[in-house]
């Protein structure tokens, strides 16, 4: 019986030991376990991601720096460079003004210079300036024009500075619909005023153009629309707009007939367009006919007539000139008003 008891006094004394030994209970162990944080489930364990910035540092520089430039495909085929621009549909125009893309013709390049001036001086040549002006806005000049191939004399003047316009050729409005409501506004400002983006041209070709895209309009010139078409590749590459896909397969069918044309590297047109020669006329000669002089006819000059200017037409801006469709207004038209007119040539809302 004594054994008995030492030996189950000896089984008790190593179950304490092994208990020492690993210096927990169960219930030690669970209560300890939960103690521990999680590293998935607690949110102190997970840590916050800083935000990343918008743009690398090379990437934020002065609002300036990229007027003028050509987009990266520069001298790139221009085919290759059009199916690399997404193909989406015609975003709603809601929200659209000018004012979007900032003052019309605002010296961004701080030359001195408004940007309708600058594209006039760069396209233009055999030019003459307004006194006083240091050699910055254009009195006369020729222009031959990329879009009908023809040559125009240039005089700035109320009733004849409208012969020569600046195109933008990709449209704002069109821009605005295919991306542009995504830029900022220092983006959007550098677009309008960009020399890349922008051409002297003949007036009433640029107003019948309005915000159409190439599936819409393209110039009677037919030997400038391989050009033309490359160039709004080039500024859609630049600023990251798209194409519908109507656009896309006009551009296609244009690049089709000059498959090595390349995206152009600079502000202006790359090959100046000739006038076009017109042939000359042969005259069979004719039997000489006694025929009595003809007896002029009496003329009467008419009366000049005085503008007049209706105080009940009044426009805010040049926003709601646009939006009312009567931009350009000249001097002396209804709602005329030299607030209007920034640069004072008779031409407001240009």
């Amino acid at each position: 019986m004594a054994s008995t008891w030492r030996t189950l006094a000896a089984s008790l004394s190593a179950g304490a030991l092994l208990l020492t030994v690993f210096g927990c209970s169960p219930v030690d162990s669970i209560s300890s376990s939960s103690a521990q944080p999680s590293t998935t489930s607690s949110p102190s364990a997970t840590a916050t991601p800083e935000p990343e910035p918008s743009q690398t540092a090379e990437e934020q520089q002065s609002t300036a720096d990229m007027i003028g430039q050509a987009p990266e495909g520069a001298q790139d085929n221009a085919l290759t460079v059009l199916d690399t621009l997404a193909v989406k549909g015609r975003a709603p125009k809601t929200g659209y003004s000018r004012d979007q893309f900032g003052a019309a013709w605002a010296d961004v390049d701080h030359n001195g210079c408004d940007t309708r001036n600058d594209i006039l001086n760069r396209d233009l040549t055999d030019k003459t300036y307004k006194a006083n002006t240091h050699d910055c806005v254009v009195a006369s000049g020729v222009l031959q024009d990329p879009y009908t191939g023809t040559r125009i004399d240039f005089v700035r003047g109320q009733d004849t500075s409208a012969a020569v316009q600046i195109d933008h050729v990709v449209a704002l409005s069109d821009a605005w619909q295919k991306g542009a409501q995504q830029l900022t506004e220092d983006e959007r400002r550098n677009l309008a005023n960009d020399p890349y983006n922008l051409l002297a041209v003949d007036g009433p070709s640029n107003q019948r153009k309005s915000d159409g895209d190439a599936a819409t309009w393209l110039p009677s010139n037919t030997g400038f629309r391989c050009e033309y078409v490359a160039r709004q590749i080039g500024v859609k590459q630049k600023y990251r707009l798209w194409v519908t896909q109507a656009e896309h397969d006009a551009m296609a069918n244009v690049l089709a007939t000059c498959p090595t044309q390349t995206i152009p590297a600079d502000g202006g047109v790359i090959t100046p367009v000739q006038a076009e020669q017109q042939p000359a006329q042969t005259v069979e000669p004719q039997p000489t006919q006694e025929v009595p002089a003809p007896q002029p006819a009496p003329t009467q000059e008419p009366a000049p007539q005085p503008a007049q200017q209706d105080t009940n037409v009044y426009y805010k801006n040049c926003t709601a000139v646009r939006a009312a469709g009567k931009a350009p207004l000249h001097q002396g038209e209804l709602g005329y008003s030299s607030k209007l007119d920034r640069d004072g040539d008779g031409i407001a809302c240009e």
